[in-house]
C-alpha cells in the first residue's frame, strides 16, 4: 500500500468515525400498572370502579336475568367490547335466562349508540333492559378478559395489581395466541364493509383463543385490512407551519386510519414533532374520519402531550367560528390517541388554520450567513479535462 493510499485510507475512516451517531435511548412509557391508583376517602384504591357502582352493575345484571324477559346487549366494535359482550351474555346463561331472551344490537358504521338512529332502533327491539358493553366461569371466560384486556390497554402489559392474576390462563393459551386473536377480531369492524357481526359470532362461539386464529372469515377480513394499509401507508406527510403536527391523506372506505397512524407515529422522528395525524376522506361520505397519535419522540416527555388540548387550542385559533362547525365529534377519545369525524370542509379549513404543507420562513440570522461559510467554484487551472480529453480534434 503506497503513502497516497494509506493517507485516504486513514482520512476516509476518520471521517467515518466523525459521522458515526450514538444510537439514541428511546423514552421509557410508562405502564398502566406503575401508575398510581385513584383513592377514596378512607385511602383504599378505586379500581376498576367505585364500589357503589360495582354493586349497583352486579345488581343490575341479577334483575336482568331473574326477570326472565329480554335482555338487549350492545357491544362496542372491538376486540375488548366483544369479549366484554360475550362476558356478560354467559353470565346471563349462567344466572338463568335463556339464550332466547338475549338480543344484540351491533352499532352501524359512523354512528355511535347515542344517535337518534340507533337508539330507535334498540327501542324497536323491545327490550326489558338494555346493557351497553365495553370492557368458574373463569374457564369459559378468563381468556376473554385476557383479550378485552390487552385489545384495550396493549399487548405489553404487565399483569400486575390491580389487576387479578391471570398468569395461568395466559401460560394455558400463550399471550402469542391472545394477541393474534385481538388482531383477527378487530380486522372485521375495520373493512369497508364494517362487518362486526363476523367478529361477535365468532368471539361466541369460541372456547379458547385458538378457535379464532382459524377462523376463515376473520382471516379474510385481516387479509383485506393488511393490504388496504399497505396501499395507503406510503402517503406523504405534510407539516403543520410550526412543524408540531404530521398529517396523512388517505382515501378509503375502511378504518385504516388508526393503524397507519400508529405506524407513522413510530417511525417519524423531529425535535419539533409531537402529533401524527392521518386524515381519511373515504371512509364516510362528505366527512372526515381522523386519527391522531403522540410522536414516539415525545411519549416520555413531561408535562405529556395531550392530544385533545393541542386541536381544541389550534381550533381556537380560529375568528369565524370554526370551533362550532368542526362539531361535537372533533378531537374526542383519549388525550394519547384521538380522532374525529367532521365535515370536510371545516376539516380543509382546520388544515388551513394549522397551515399544513407551508414551508416555514427563513429566520435573519439563517439567511445571513457568514461570508467565511460561503461556498464558492473557481475556475480550474487543470486544461486537462474529460471533456477536452474525449473532443474530437
Amino acid at each position: 500500500m503506497t503513502p497516497g493510499m494509506k493517507r485516504a485510507n486513514g482520512f476516509a475512516t476518520a471521517r467515518a468515525q466523525k459521522k458515526t451517531k450514538v444510537p439514541q435511548a428511546k423514552p421509557k412509557e410508562p405502564d398502566y400498572c406503575d401508575v398510581e391508583p385513584r383513592r377514596d376517602d378512607t385511602g383504599n384504591v378505586v379500581w376498576p370502579a367505585p364500589e357503589e357502582n360495582l354493586k349497583l352493575a352486579k345488581s343490575f345484571i341479577q334483575e336482568c336475568a331473574a326477570s326472565g324477559q329480554k335482555t338487549l346487549l350492545v357491544p362496542d366494535k372491538d376486540a375488548d367490547g366483544l369479549s366484554s359482550g360475550v362476558i356478560l351474555y354467559r353470565t346471563l346463561e349462567l344466572l338463568g335466562l335463556d339464550s332466547s331472551n338475549i338480543d344484540i344490537h351491533l352499532v352501524a358504521k359512523g354512528n355511535t349508540v347515542h344517535d337518534a338512529e340507533e337508539r330507535a332502533a334498540m327501542s324497536a327491539k323491545t327490550p326489558k333492559a338494555i346493557v351497553p358493553s365495553e370492557d368458574d366461569f373463569e374457564q369459559s371466560c378468563a381468556y376473554l378478559a385476557c383479550i378485552g384486556t390487552h385489545g384495550d390497554l396493549g399487548n405489553t402489559l404487565k399483569w400486575k395489581p390491580p389487576f387479578p392474576d391471570l398468569n395461568p390462563t395466559l401460560k394455558q393459551h400463550t399471550k402469542k395466541a391472545i394477541n393474534d386473536a385481538v388482531a383477527l377480531l378487530n380486522a372485521p369492524r375495520r373493512t369497508a364493509e364494517r362487518d362486526v357481526s363476523t367478529a361477535w359470532g365468532a368471539l361466541l362461539a369460541s372456547k379458547g383463543p385458538k378457535d379464532l386464529l382459524n377462523n376463515p372469515r376473520l382471516l379474510a377480513a385481516r387479509r383485506e385490512i393488511n393490504e388496504e394499509v399497505e396501499r395507503h401507508t406510503h402517503a406523504p406527510p405534510k407539516f403543520s407551519i410550526d412543524g408540531k403536527i404530521a398529517v396523512l391523506k388517505i382515501n378509503s372506505q375502511a378504518q385504516v386510519h388508526p393503524v397507519i397512524a400508529t405506524r407513522w407515529a413510530g417511525y417519524l422522528n423531529s425535535k419539533l414533532l409531537e402529533i401524527v395525524m392521518v386524515a381519511n376522506y373515504g371512509y364516510l361520505p362528505g366527512k372526515v374520519n381522523f386519527s391522531c397519535r403522540i410522536a414516539r419522540s415525545v411519549r416520555g416527555r413531561d408535562p405529556p402531550v395531550n392530544i385533545i388540548e393541542s386541536l381544541k387550542a389550534a381550533a381556537a385559533l380560529s375568528t369565524d367560528g370554526l370551533q362550532e362547525r368542526l362539531g361535537p365529534s372533533f378531537a374526542r377519545g383519549h388525550k394519547e390517541a384521538s380522532g374525529g369525524i367532521v365535515d370536510t370542509e371545516a376539516f380543509e379549513d382546520m388544515m388551513k388554520l394549522l397551515r399544513v404543507g407551508e414551508k416555514p420562513e427563513k429566520k435573519d440570522e439563517d439567511a445571513k450567513r457568514s461570508p467565511n461559510k460561503k461556498k464558492t467554484i473557481e475556475t480550474s487551472p487543470q486544461k486537462n479535462t474529460l471533456g477536452n480529453y474525449f473532443q474530437k480534434k
